[in-house]
């Protein structure tokens, strides 16, 4: 619980999917909101996030998703800060960032701006500008992300790094449970089943995994692909729908409503991400237990420790991922030691870890000191 007075905190995040960035969100504002701290998160009508916000129970603002550059939305914004008085408003994506400063601008509150990407800015004056003068803090949820944003222009002393949370299972599935996951998916307790979750944007790498998965056919007959997450753009042929997986080395089960309802079933995660933030299903994999194979990028190695929790390779090799799921398969103690050591691991990156941090800025902003 807060020691210190509540505070009054806006959220806001415009992204219509309720992917991993919106999640986070919904995390922070349920630690926030167990330690007394009031909260109203704008978000986008008819958006994935608007749907989970109502359902928490928490207070809500709706901006059109139909409105150019946000005009209108964040005149009507404006109004309910000035009316509502909070003390911080955090923006959790960049466009997001830019509302909250337009809606905000000359009124007494805090600006806070979560940094998810890796890209490189091609405009860095700009770039530069915007986070000199529309923040007075910047979250990085990586030390990679910390440091490409200062080489883009935003200055140092403005940086704070606080990774992502996750919760933590108490206790792990059982047999039961690994059994009929597997049931479902129509693999068998022989099978070395390879788990990938997330949606299938292209920065995530899942045309890499499925020509790894050709390069095993013959060295490892009994490997299996399983992908959880939102399917984008169009549907790969090669992904087959799990309705009907007989046959199928590699199927598709969508979103997932918990976590549970992947991680039990599968032997290895599987993240040969392009590019990567952080890399939160990494460590979900982690604290279910569950070794990784991830690429050395973004913030990944700072998650994934080589010969400890997993392996890491290169970007864009199916080669390597073929070889380090190979290598993976041949040592079950390997795998079940690496599943231990990822676990405690995993507890570092805990949800209340992250909230407390965040927490811990907001009240330094407000006291006046540095982020």
């Amino acid at each position: 619980m807060n020691s210190g007075p509540p505070l009054k905190i806006a959220h806001i995040d415009t992204g219509m999917s309720l992917r991993g960035g919106q999640r986070q969100m919904l995390m922070l504002a349920h630690g926030l909101r167990e330690r007394g701290h009031e909260q109203v998160i704008a978000c986008l009508e008819g958006s994935g996030l608007e749907a989970a916000v109502r359902q928490e129970g928490f207070r809500v603002f709706t901006m059109p998703s139909d409105d150019p550059w946000h005009a209108f939305g964040s005149l009507l914004w404006r109004q309910q800060i000035e009316a509502w008085r909070p003390q911080i408003v955090h923006a959790h994506d960049g466009r997001g960032q830019s509302i909250a400063w337009l809606a905000s601008i000359g009124l007494p509150v805090l600006r806070v701006a979560s940094r998810r990407v890796t890209f490189f800015p091609s405009d860095r004056w700009t770039y530069r500008l915007k986070y000199r003068f529309t923040c007075h803090a910047v979250v990085a949820i990586s030390e990679n992300i910390r440091e490409l944003s200062i080489q883009a222009g935003v200055p140092r002393e403005r940086v704070t790094v606080i990774p992502d949370g996750i919760e933590i299972p108490a206790t792990l599935s059982g047999p039961t449970d690994r059994v009929g996951l597997r049931k479902s998916w129509g693999y068998s307790d022989d099978n070395f089943v390879v788990g990938m979750l997330g949606a299938s944007t292209p920065e995530k790498g899942h045309d890499l995994a499925l020509s790894a998965f050709a390069l095993l056919t013959e060295k490892l007959p009994q490997a299996r692909l399983v992908f959880a997450g939102e399917q984008v753009g169009i549907p790969n042929p090669n992904l087959k729908n799990a309705s009907n997986p007989q046959s199928f080395r590699v199927v598709r089960i969508g979103q997932i409503n918990k976590l549970a309802d992947l991680f039990p079933g599968i032997d290895l995660f599987l993240m040969p991400s392009r590019a990567e933030g952080l890399g939160s299903s990494a460590l979900w994999a982690m604290a279910y237990g569950i070794p990784v194979v991830a690429t050395r990028v973004g913030g990944l190695p700072e998650i994934v420790v080589e010969n400890e929790t997993g392996w890491l390779v290169p970007p864009g090799s199916p080669e390597s991922l073929a070889d380090a799921i190979l290598l993976a398969s041949r040592d079950r103690n390997t795998l079940i030691e690496y599943g231990r050591q990822g676990r405690k691991r995993a507890e570092g990156f805990s949800a209340a870890i992250m909230v407390s941090n965040t927490e811990a800025l907001y009240c330094r902003l407000i006291s006046g000191g540095q982020p």
